[in-house]
């Protein structure tokens, strides 16, 4: 994340407010200007099993993630120019309800092993920012305390968990209905449990065990050591009400363990299409068939994603299956969007290829443990900056009229009638 813009103010924006202003955000901001100066940093900073759990993905060599990044960068926008920047705007609203940015920040669970408490921190961060905190089934502080943390941002993530007609599942419906929770995402992508290469070769458990290769981490990672140790071991807080509040760390990974043992079927969607009243979006679509199928059953958004290449290794970038979808949808459900989300200029990708509003993962999250307690906030204004920056390079002054940037995509998948894709050479213009 490459720091640039000044806000709303009427001003053009610019880095230039933010590299020559002496405060601590700033001067972090000129520290950590980009994602990888965040990585490199957090790759020192905590374990090793830690950050390998957060930058890795499924697969050999974790090629996925690399795949989603390749295919990012090979997106370009046109400029244009001779535009009066006075006043860009990239406050935006999507479900009813109006936001800072067009970024939000994505599920993620088990955080709580990379920097202790980091779902509260990113809540907080998103609640300051007026951006969407979306959090998970397996998230390490409960839903209730985040809703209190962030009642104008939180949204809820849910694993179905199909025992006794998920029962389960539908009590964290009712939960998130109660506190407040704008809208409920689904997660579609995690059919079966994966094997995570680099989970697999560090031994990586919950709760930890300690074996020669985990001590040695902890002894390398002083400071993530002393967070822990001050902390505790995170648990899934979420499962409290079903394990008993004096649940252990390994009674309540054990009952994850499970529970949350297949996917969800259409039938299950339109469940929980009846029991959720506000917003509902299906995480993970990657073919218009299914965002097809998904807006007939009622869904209101469709969230292209890949599952940050953690899943499934043969999977296409989600930034190559979004202008598809987004021209299959057609308007009547929102498109949303993650996979390798690093910069404001990212987003501008996304939005410009057909998605209306973006997640990041991995970005928020190796900013905190690269940081600590300032972390969240340090992402939050760097992206706000960096997307402003880049809609005015660009010549956009506002989320609406990015559908008006003439897009490079040379990769964009397009779907045939009988299902089979084949890929599009040509340069095109934003769809949908």
């Amino acid at each position: 994340m490459s720091g640039s813009g000044t806000g709303n103010t009427g001003k053009p924006a610019g880095w230039g407010a933010t590299g020559a202003a002496d405060t601590p955000a700033a001067q972090l901001r000129r520290k950590y200007p980009t994602f990888n100066d965040l990585q490199r940093r957090a790759k020192w900073r905590v374990a090793r099993f830690a950050y390998d759990f957060v930058a890795g993905g499924v697969g050999d060599g974790a090629p996925n993630v690399a795949h989603n990044r390749a295919a990012m960068d090979a997106v370009r926008i046109v400029p244009r120019y001779a535009v009066d920047l006075s006043g860009v705007n990239i406050a935006t609203s999507i479900f009813g309800r109006d936001y800072g940015a067009p970024v939000g920040v994505a599920p993620m669970g088990n955080v709580g092993m990379v920097w202790p408490r980091a779902d509260a921190i990113l809540a907080a961060a998103a609640q300051a920012a007026r951006i969407p905190y979306v959090s998970s089934t397996v998230a390490n502080v409960g839903m209730e305390e985040l809703a209190r943390i962030a009642p104008d941002s939180l949204w809820f993530q849910l694993y179905g968990m199909p025992a006794e007609h998920h029962r389960l599942s539908l009590d964290m419906i009712a939960r998130a209905e109660a506190v407040g929770a704008h809208a409920l995402v689904v997660t579609l992508d995690v059919p079966m449990r994966q094997k995570r290469v680099h989970d697999v070769r560090n031994g990586l458990v919950v709760p930890f065990r300690f074996r020669p290769r985990t001590i040695f981490d902890i002894a390398r990672a002083p400071f993530w050591a002393l967070e822990m140790l001050q902390k505790g071991q995170p648990r899934f807080e979420n499962m409290r009400k079903y394990v008993g509040e004096t649940a252990s760390v390994g009674e309540l990974a054990s009952f994850v363990t499970q529970n949350m043992t297949t996917g969800v079927t259409w039938d299950d969607i339109a469940r929980f299409r009846e029991a959720w009243p506000r917003a509902l979006v299906l995480k993970g679509i990657q073919h218009p068939a299914d965002a097809e199928r998904a807006v007939a059953l009622g869904v209101d958004g469709i969230w292209v994603s890949n599952h940050g290449g953690r899943q499934f290794d043969a999977a296409p970038a989600s930034i190559d299956t979004v202008p598809a979808i987004a021209a299959a949808v057609g308007g009547r459900a929102k498109i949303l969007y993650d996979g390798s989300i690093r910069s404001g200029l990212d987003v501008l990708r996304a939005l410009a290829a057909g998605a209306d509003f973006c997640f990041a993962g991995r970005a928020f999250l190796l900013s905190v443990a690269a940081i600590g307690q300032a972390g969240g906030g340090h992402a939050t204004a760097a992206f706000m900056e960096e997307i402003r920056g880049t809609f005015g390079q660009a010549g956009i002054r506002s989320v609406a009229e990015v559908t008006t940037a003439t897009v490079l995509h040379p990769n964009a998948v397009r779907f045939e009638p009988e299902g089979n894709a084949a890929g599009v050479e040509a340069p095109r213009r934003r769809v949908g």
